[in-house]
């Protein structure tokens, strides 16, 4: 039976509106996905302590690149949109400004560009990017200040990708099923191909295969592969 299949066997999917509207409605059973409350848990306090240690280590970098990002273009140092995450909600995601201050204005005009899936947009020389922000994007070091997000609780370090609201409208049902997990800084989409991934069915389908087989060690493997990823900017958009 294909992954898709036993979506539509053992799901009890949400709509578009009410993914937009309401806190949650259950996008897929919950037993069918391998819930392991006490190492989620585990996972947790791990995640909290990485991500504030993380940012105590790299605090002086943090400071070098907010200087490149003010001496490169005008706009605040960081950027924050609203996504969706666990169950749904919206949050608010920060990153390391990397484009010119009116990207959003032009996102519009671009979308015939996109260079990935039909779900996400990717341009590998988008416009929009400063000269610094092409590094940052490159390295992906524009995602550090989502160890914020992190310590919040609104992001993991493994996950889906928190999408944006308005990405979420074109769903078909049961891409809904991510949302039963924490969006991350990496998982399976970034270690798989990222921004070559053209079909975003195949970007849910192997979330889906991540949290029903979920365990540490996995979360460990993906931190694992992430790394020459992001030294070598591979597949990065």
């Amino acid at each position: 039976m294909s992954t898709v299949q036993s979506f539509n066997n053992s799901a009890v999917f949400t709509s578009n509106e009410s993914c937009n509207q309401n806190p949650f409605q259950p996008a897929i059973n919950l037993h069918s996905l391998n819930r392991k409350p006490v190492l989620s848990f585990i996972k947790r306090v791990i995640e909290f302590n990485v991500a504030l240690c993380g940012l105590i280590i790299i605090f002086p970098l943090f400071v070098a690149i907010a200087l490149a990002i003010k001496l490169d273009s005008k706009g605040s140092v960081l950027f924050k949109q609203k996504r969706k995450g666990q169950h749904c909600k919206d949050f608010y995601m920060y990153k390391f400004r990397s484009m010119h201050i009116d990207a959003e204005d032009k996102l519009k005009e671009l979308k015939k560009y996109n260079q990935t899936n039909e779900l996400m947009f990717k341009m590998f020389d988008d416009p929009r990017m400063t000269k610094v922000g092409k590094f940052l994007r490159k390295y992906s070091i524009d995602e550090f200040p989502q160890l914020f997000n992190v310590i919040k609780g609104e992001m993991s370090l493994i996950g889906f990708r928190p999408p944006l609201p308005s990405e979420v409208l074109n769903y078909k049902e049961w891409h809904y099923v991510r949302f039963e997990i924490m969006p991350g800084l990496t998982g399976p989409w970034q270690v798989n191909g990222r921004s070559n991934i053209k079909n975003f069915d195949e970007v849910i389908k192997l979330e889906y295969e991540y949290a029903k087989n979920w365990s540490l060690l996995k979360d460990f493997q993906i931190l694992l592969k992430t790394i020459p990823v992001v030294l070598f900017g591979k597949d990065a958009a």
